[in-house]
C-alpha cells in the first residue's frame, strides 16, 4: 500500500457541504492500489453505554487519473456533524486505518481513538456554495461588440474602416456597436444562444476596451445608456442573459485619474490609487519605457496604457464597488466577468461579491483564472472561473494531437476532483476567446477536428460558451486576428456549421440534466486507435458518446454495449443494430 499517494483534507474538495444536509467525502489514492474504502462516521456525541457507535459506510471510486484514484461518498449527517475516519484495504489484502492523525493499524483500540478521527463539526448551510441555477442551463455567446455587427453608423470612430474589408491591425476600428448586436438578436435566438458575455462596453481609447476611462460611461462609439437599456430588454425579453466585463485589476492611462497622477506626482490625490514604486512615472524618464521590466508603477504585465489599480485602498474599493452595483440596479444584468480576477486581492473579490448579491442574488460572477482556482471558488468569491484548463486538454488531443486520449481522460479527471462538484456545474467551458486563435485555425482549417472538440465539449458538465462566429465557420489567429468582423454575408457563411451548431446546441438543452448532472463513466480509450467511449447517466437516464479520432471509420455491435439493451441514435432518435463512427466524427446513443 502506497500510503503517501492517499490523502484527504476537510474543508476542501475532499469534504465539503454539496447542499444543507449532504456532505460529499472525498479520499486520493494511488492508481490501482487500493481494492476497497470504507468511511466509519456518526455524529461525534453519539455514545451510548457500549461508546460511540459509528457506521461503515463503503466509497465509490469514481475517478482515475495517471497516478490517482478518487473514492468519493455523499452521507447526511442527521445533526449536521461528522466524525469520521477510513480503513483501506488494498488489492494484496492489507488494511490500515487513516484519520486526522494520520496511518494506524486497523484495531479496535486505534478506532476507539476520537481524537484519531477527521472532523466536520456542523454544516452551515450558509457555508455552502452556491451558484445561480440558471447558468446550468445557460448556452453562452461571446462577442466582442467592436466587430459583431454595424448598426449606427453615425457614431462610429472616424477613422472607420468599411466593414470586414480587411484583416484587423491592433488599433484598427470597424465600427462595432451595441445597436449592432440590438440587430442580430434574433440570430441568436434562432442559434439556441440564451446568455451573450461582452467584452468591455466602457468608454475607453482602444477597440477592446480594456484600458478603462470612465465605468459609468457606455463607449460613445458603441453607444449610450439608452441603447443599452433597449438591448438589456430587448435581450431579457428573448430569455437571454447579458454578462459585462469588468477590468478592476487595473484602469487606463488617459482615465483623469492617471493623468491628475502624471501632472501632480507624489501630490496628485489618487496617489495611493496606484502601486507607485518611485516618481516620475512620466513615459520615457525613470525607467518607465513599453513593455520593459523596469517600469517605476506596478501595471497590467509591462504596458504602460493600464496601471494597476490598489484594490486595498478603501477609496479604489468604494469607486469599483459602486461601479459594479450601478449597473445591476440600474440596467439588471445578469453578470460580470472579472478581467485579470487572480491578479485582485481576495478581500476586495469577497467584498465585490456581497455588494452585487445584495443588488441580484443570482447574479453569476465569473473571474478570468487560466490556472487552478479553488481559492476562488469556495463560495464566497465568484461561482466560476474561465475554465482554460479543460479547454486546452481537449485542444491538446482533439485537435493538436499531442497528448493520447488517456492524458486527456487523465487531465480531464483531474480537474473535476479539484472543485466541489457544484462547481463543476457551473463552469466556463470555452474552446477559444477573444485572447486565443480561433478553433478552425487552430484546427488547420480541419471542420471535422472543430465539430469533435465542440462536441466533446458540450458533453460534459458545465456552462459552455461559442465565440462569435464560430457557428459560421470562422477562422483567425492569435490577437488581433482572432477579433475579425462578424461575417453577415450569408454567401459567405458555412451554413452546414450553422447547422452542426445548432443541433448541437439544441441536443445539450434536451439533455441538460444528464449533462449536467450524470455520473460520468470512462467504458474505453483507446490510445492506439484514438477512441474514446464514455457514458453520462442522471436518474436513470443515459447517454453513451463514441469519439473516435482516427482516420478510418469504426463499426460497433450491440455486444460491445453489453449493458444496453437497445442501441438508439440520441440524435436522430433512431434504433440500430449497429453502430458505425465515420473517421474524425461521434456518435451518442441514448438508452
Amino acid at each position: 500500500m502506497e500510503r503517501a499517494a492517499i490523502y484527504h483534507q476537510p474543508f476542501s474538495a475532499f469534504a465539503y457541504g454539496y447542499d444543507k444536509e449532504t456532505l460529499h467525502i472525498k479520499v486520493r489514492s494511488k492508481k490501482d492500489d487500493i481494492k476497497e474504502v470504507v468511511m466509519i462516521g456518526a455524529d461525534p456525541y453519539l455514545h451510548t453505554k457500549d461508546g460511540w457507535q459509528p457506521e461503515n459506510i463503503s466509497l465509490q471510486k469514481i475517478a482515475t487519473t495517471e497516478e490517482h484514484d478518487y473514492w468519493m461518498v455523499a452521507v447526511k449527517p442527521e445533526q449536521r456533524r461528522l466524525q469520521y475516519g477510513f480503513v483501506l484495504i488494498d488489492m494484496a489484502g492489507e488494511e490500515v486505518f487513516y484519520g486526522g492523525r494520520g496511518f494506524y493499524e486497523n484495531t479496535e483500540d486505534n478506532r476507539a481513538v476520537m481524537d484519531y478521527y477527521f472532523k466536520f463539526p456542523f454544516l452551515h448551510e450558509s457555508e455552502v456554495f452556491k451558484a445561480p441555477e440558471w447558468v446550468k442551463e445557460t448556452i453562452w455567446y461571446q462577442i466582442f461588440p467592436e466587430r459583431f455587427g454595424n448598426g449606427n453608423p453615425d457614431i462610429s470612430p472616424k477613422n472607420v474602416l468599411p466593414w470586414g474589408s480587411k484583416d484587423p491591425g491592433r488599433d484598427d476600428f470597424f465600427g462595432g456597436d451595441i445597436a449592432g448586436i440590438i440587430e442580430h438578436l434574433d440570430y441568436l435566438v434562432e442559434l439556441g444562444i440564451n446568455g451573450v458575455y461582452l467584452t468591455p462596453i466602457f468608454e475607453a481609447s482602444t477597440n477592446h476596451k480594456y484600458d478603462t476611462l470612465n465605468y459609468f460611461e457606455i463607449d460613445p462609439h458603441f453607444g449610450d445608456k439608452e441603447t443599452f437599456r433597449q438591448f438589456i430588454q430587448e435581450a431579457h425579453k428573448r430569455g437571454i442573459k447579458v454578462m459585462l466585463d469588468a477590468v478592476f485589476n487595473h484602469i487606463g492611462d488617459k482615465s483623469p485619474e492617471w493623468q491628475d497622477v502624471l501632472k501632480n506626482g507624489s501630490k496628485s490625490e489618487y496617489v495611493d490609487w496606484f502601486h507607485i514604486h518611485s516618481f516620475p512615472v512620466t513615459p520615457g524618464e525613470n525607467g518607465n519605457i513599453e513593455g520593459k521590466n523596469t517600469l517605476s508603477f506596478d501595471t497590467f504585465g509591462y504596458t504602460m496604457h493600464m496601471p494597476k489599480l490598489n484594490t486595498a485602498n478603501p477609496a479604489v474599493q468604494k469607486y469599483l464597488l459602486d461601479i459594479a452595483t450601478y449597473w445591476v440596479r440600474e440596467f439588471d444584468i445578469d453578470g460580470w466577468r472579472l478581467d485579470v480576477a487572480n491578479e485582485v486581492d481576495h478581500a476586495f473579490w469577497k467584498s465585490f461579491r456581497k455588494a452585487v448579491r445584495a443588488e441580484k442574488d443570482d447574479l453569476y460572477i465569473l473571474g478570468e483564472i487560466w490556472h487552478d482556482s479553488w481559492l476562488w471558488l469556495l463560495g464566497d468569491e465568484f461561482d466560476s472561473v474561465m475554465n482554460y484548463p479543460f479547454t486546452q486538454t481537449i485542444i491538446e488531443n482533439y485537435v493538436e494531437e499531442r497528448i493520447t486520449p488517456s492524458k486527456m481522460v487523465s487531465g480531464i479527471s483531474d480537474q473535476l476532483m479539484r472543485y466541489q462538484e457544484q462547481v463543476n456545474h457551473v463552469m466556463f467551458n470555452m474552446l477559444d476567446s477573444h485572447d486565443t486563435a480561433r478553433l478552425l485555425t487552430r484546427c488547420d482549417g480541419d471542420k471535422d477536428k472543430a465539430k469533435l472538440a465542440l462536441a466533446f465539449m458540450f458533453a460534459h458538465t458545465g456552462s459552455p460558451c461559442i465565440y462569435y462566429g464560430t457557428e459560421i465557420g470562422m477562422d483567425g489567429a492569435d490577437d488581433p486576428l482572432c477579433r475579425k468582423c462578424m461575417e453577415w454575408d450569408e454567401t459567405k457563411q458555412d451554413k452546414e456549421m450553422f447547422s452542426f451548431m445548432k443541433h448541437l446546441i439544441a441536443f445539450r438543452k434536451k439533455h441538460q440534466q444528464t449533462l449536467t448532472y450524470g455520473d460520468l463513466v470512462w467504458h474505453t480509450v483507446d490510445d492506439e486507435n484514438r477512441c474514446v467511449i464514455f457514458s453520462r447517466t442522471y436518474n436513470g437516464a443515459r447517454l453513451t458518446f463514441v469519439f473516435n479520432q482516427a482516420e478510418e471509420a469504426i463499426t460497433l455491435t450491440k455486444a460491445d454495449f453489453t449493458d444496453m439493451s437497445v442501441l438508439q441514435d440520441a440524435w436522430s432518435e433512431k434504433a440500430l443494430e449497429e453502430v458505425t463512427v465515420p473517421a474524425k466524427s461521434f456518435v451518442t446513443l441514448e438508452d
